[in-house]
């Protein structure tokens, strides 16, 4: 009963920490920046056309995915990014918490390995 109360307030501290490091990040971030380029090459037509000579439809498709992979992790969208990771994890944790330990009804100080009868 004691390490269900643990676990719980452990979940607790996990969604706080987590919620609030979102906020945080979501406010210290500002809005998006614009282009360091000045352009998105992906927009253009010949450099996905170079994409596609040099690597096929799997290469344009590679760099789309690298540059919203990379978006994640910068600016008001890490904090979207934070925020899921923080459910996700706590949603995990609730999950394995549900699935009782395999060797409960053992004594206490007594660990009985998976490779030991049981009998």
């Amino acid at each position: 009963m004691a390490d269900s109360r643990r676990l719980q307030r452990i979940r607790r501290a996990i969604l706080a920490i987590g919620f609030a490091a979102a906020i945080v990040i979501y406010v210290v971030a500002g809005p998006d920046a614009d282009n360091p380029n000045g352009y998105d090459p992906m927009q253009n037509k010949m450099y996905l056309h170079d994409l596609e000579l040099y690597g096929g439809k799997a290469n344009i498709l590679a760099a789309e995915f690298r540059d919203w992979f990379v978006e994640l992790w910068q600016g008001r969208t890490l904090a979207f990014t934070v925020a899921f990771l923080t459910v996700l994890i706590f949603l995990g944790m609730r999950f394995v918490a549900r699935f009782p330990r395999e060797y409960e009804d053992d004594a206490p100080g007594v660990h009985r390995g998976p490779w030991r009868d049981r009998g």
